[in-house]
């Protein structure tokens, strides 16, 4: 039985009749991805496909965020989402408080990139500046989620793009899901990474052991607590 946001589990007792826990209703996982390409269908969103095609096989619902053409201002370090402690950013023009709730409400997070210059796209880093700013200012809204990153390239570059989107998660305290080589595939034109056939595995490798993480996660939400946030030190190299 599928609803909205659960499906509905009937516990059937050894004689074949309902077990007095007769309705299990149990959340349905999520997991989005960012495309941070101006393209919405070019190679990286081929990539996040083969990526969610293993988590929605998996019965973990995926959907893809395409930011990659919107007009995002760069965080201006106001601090005011820090101030605030709102879970929302100050600049209007952009949807980007409505973002953040969409990643907090998300078992999963993927960024997915294309390279410009060896490096993530302009817009992709105001993105995600701002979102994993508000992110650490209101108490670590993606701590242990499950995050990986997913870089398509046409030649180089790729290697410094996937470790740039790594810092984001790894800063965020998120539990991060690998794969058999670096989550990168390659192709100029949409749809060439397909024949990226080593590119294709790795993805659809990510795809497995994201699900295996988010599984394990599941089964033991109520045995192992998560742990306790520590109050950030903040350590400068220059004092006065």
């Amino acid at each position: 039985m599928q609803e909205e946001d659960s499906w509905v589990s009937i516990s059937i007792d050894s004689a074949g009749f309902p077990s007095s826990r007769f309705f299990e209703i149990i959340p349905i996982m999520r997991v989005l991805a960012i495309n941070g390409s101006p393209n919405k269908a070019g190679n990286t969103y081929h990539a996040l496909s083969v990526v969610g095609k293993e988590l929605t096989d998996a019965g973990i619902d995926f959907e893809i965020l395409h930011i990659g053409n919107k007009l995002i201002h760069g965080c201006t370090a106001c601090y005011s989402c820090g101030k605030n402690q709102d879970e929302k950013c100050v600049l209007t023009g952009d949807e980007m408080n409505q973002w953040v709730q969409l990643a907090k409400q998300a078992d999963g997070i993927i960024l997915g990139s294309p390279v410009h210059f060896a490096g993530i796209p302009g817009t992709m880093k105001s993105f995600l500046d701002r979102l994993f700013f508000v992110s650490s200012s209101n108490g670590g809204l993606f701590g242990q989620k499950v995050g990986a990153a997913v870089v398509a390239v046409r030649r180089s570059g790729g290697s410094s793009t996937f470790d740039t989107l790594n810092h984001y998660l790894h800063y965020s305290e998120m539990v991060i899901a690998g794969s058999n080589y670096w989550n990168i595939i390659h192709g100029r034109a949409a749809g060439e990474a397909e024949q990226d056939a080593e590119g294709i595995q790795t993805m659809r490798v990510l795809g497995k052991n994201m699900v295996w993480v988010l599984r394990m996660k599941e089964a033991t939400v109520e045995t192992i607590s998560r742990p306790v946030k520590e109050k950030k030190e903040m350590t400068n190299f220059i004092r006065n």
